[in-house]
């Protein structure tokens, strides 16, 4: 069974990143699977990853006869997958009802249950040891106005990533999600489309290097929370001692 690991949202940002590092630091994985949209931006990232098979799936996840090519893909090629990267999603800016019905029930179909799919789908061909990473954001610690959905739907994958890794224990599978504050990604190009976002967090954007460095370093060591630097890391604290109806005054 050829050893493999599955990254999805693989063509840019933090996706991409994934791809590269895995690539360098995963000797056993003798295959990636890099998936997304873009297949003219999958080719370049596939050009940028050296030593390793990999295999270019141009699914739009968001879709459900694209989650069943993926399905039907993997009972044909019965692989061993190691590593399950779940770094595919998006978000907009702006209140609820200034934002369109499409890109809230986008966010949801992709961040949410794309994700769910792709964990369901894989985990029958998930052998010990094996690693799960969820992208989740430090926008899922509490509401966000402004950012209803898209904090909604990180949070229920912090929650389910938690909860997931307790029950694949004994399966020796670690579930970690991450969850990185503002990334130097195409991200903001999206999220930006109907309104900016908060001046502060322009502040705080990271490489997105150094969370997937993390996120791996945690992976590595059975963490089930991945979260890079050190206001993000202040951030959940408050998060978890401060009321949330006090630092949802201070986001709005």
């Amino acid at each position: 069974m050829r050893k493999i690991a599955v990254i999805t949202g693989a063509s840019s940002g933090i996706g991409k990143e994934f791809a590269i590092q895995i690539s360098k630091k995963y000797n056993t994985i003798e295959e990636i699977w890099i998936i997304a949209r873009r297949t003219e931006k999958l080719n370049e990232v596939k050009k940028e990853i050296n030593g390793k098979l990999v295999r270019i799936l141009s699914l739009d996840l968001s879709k459900d006869a694209d989650i069943t090519f993926y399905k039907s893909l993997l009972e044909r090629q019965n692989p061993s997958i190691r590593l399950l990267v779940n770094a595919a999603g998006y978000g907009i800016c702006g209140h609820f009802d200034e934002t369109s019905y499409e890109d809230n029930i986008g966010m949801i179909d992709l961040n949410c249950k794309a994700l769910t799919a792709m964990t369901y789908i894989s985990l029958p061909y998930m052998s010990s040891p094996a690693n799960i990473i969820n992208v989740a954001s430090s926008a899922g610690f509490l509401p966000q106005p402004s950012f209803s959905v898209y904090a909604a739907t990180k949070s229920m994958v912090l929650s389910f990533s938690r909860a997931l890794n307790q029950e694949l224990f004994d399966r020796n599978i670690t579930v970690t999600a991450v969850c990185p504050g503002p990334v130097k990604t195409e991200f903001f190009n999206i999220a930006e489309r109907n309104t900016n976002t908060k001046a502060y967090k322009y502040l705080f954007r990271v490489n997105p290097k150094h969370v997937v460095r993390k996120a791996l370093l945690d992976s590595f060591y059975f963490k089930d929370v991945s979260v890079y630097s050190l206001p993000i890391k202040v951030f959940r604290l408050f998060a978890k001692i401060i009321p949330h109806g006090i630092l949802i005054q201070f986001i709005k």
